[in-house]
């Protein structure tokens, strides 16, 4: 006779309820455990929800894409939400564990990377936070090295016969996306005529809404940062704010932006 599924053994609660190691004994360093685990936690299911869009981009179903889609994106808005848990902790709060993270960094999520990957950003500096041999760095690789979710998008934009080069979205393994004016101009026919081109213009929605959302991630981490430690430098030696702040001009999906001007 099978073994009988419990609540607490189906979703292995013993593993997962002591996987929150604090190395001191402050209060607030067990938020600050449980909210980074959290994140990666949310993480994984983003890339999960990508990976099954991409997929049916790939073959193009648009449609049955959007879910996994609007999925992520209300993924994101919880992931943003968390932030005001963590601004519950004061800067002292934080100063009394802060120098137990010794080198210790967001920098370091490999899953936040291959998510940016997997939406387009790429940059291959960050595989130099991993061990060659490690699974962090094999899972970077492959997200570097294989097609974006935009790029799958602009495949299908080509194949239904609008005028962007192949060159855009089938580049070297690795290489970072460059804006494209091809691409704009196919996007401006999406949006000047979205019953005709419906499906597209729909997924060109799922998409901002994916960028949106990162964006507001972003701003939130950079005011909750902000908060707790100022200006300060980050853990590892990072520039914290600053290097934060940067990256709010970051667009996964340029051209979805730049053409609403010349609607």
């Amino acid at each position: 006779m099978d073994e009988e599924v419990t609540y607490g053994g189906y979703l292995r609660l013993k593993e997962l309820l002591a996987a929150q190691k604090p190395r001191t004994g402050q209060h607030d360093e067990l938020l600050f455990v449980i909210l980074h685990q959290t994140m990666e936690l949310w993480m994984k299911q983003v890339i999960h929800e990508i990976g099954a869009a991409q997929a049916q981009i790939r073959t193009g179903e648009l449609a049955p894409a959007y879910k996994h889609l609007a999925r992520v994106s209300r993924i994101q808005a919880v992931m943003t939400q968390t932030w005001d848990v963590l601004a519950t902790m004061t800067p002292a709060d934080y100063l009394n564990f802060r120098s137990m993270l010794g080198t210790s960094s967001g920098f370091q999520s490999a899953q936040f990377r291959v998510l940016e990957y997997r939406l387009g950003l790429k940059d291959a500096a960050f595989l130099a936070y991993h061990a060659e041999s490690s699974e962090q760095r094999a899972a970077l690789e492959a997200a570097l090295g294989g097609p974006s979710l935009y790029d799958d998008a602009l495949a299908q934009l080509a194949k239904a016969g609008f005028d962007i080069p192949e060159s855009v979205y089938a580049r070297a393994p690795g290489a970072p996306y460059e804006p494209s004016a091809a691409v704009e101009a196919a996007w401006l026919q999406v949006y000047r005529d979205p019953q005709k081109h419906w499906a597209f213009y729909q997924l060109a929605e799922k998409l901002i809404d994916l960028d949106d959302a990162l964006l507001t991630w972003r701003h939130k981490h950079v005011l909750t940062v902000e908060r707790i430690i100022g200006r300060k430098r980050g853990t590892g030696g990072t520039e914290g704010v600053g290097y934060l702040q940067q990256t709010l001009t970051r667009r996964a999906f340029p051209e979805i932006w730049s053409m609403r001007t010349k609607l």
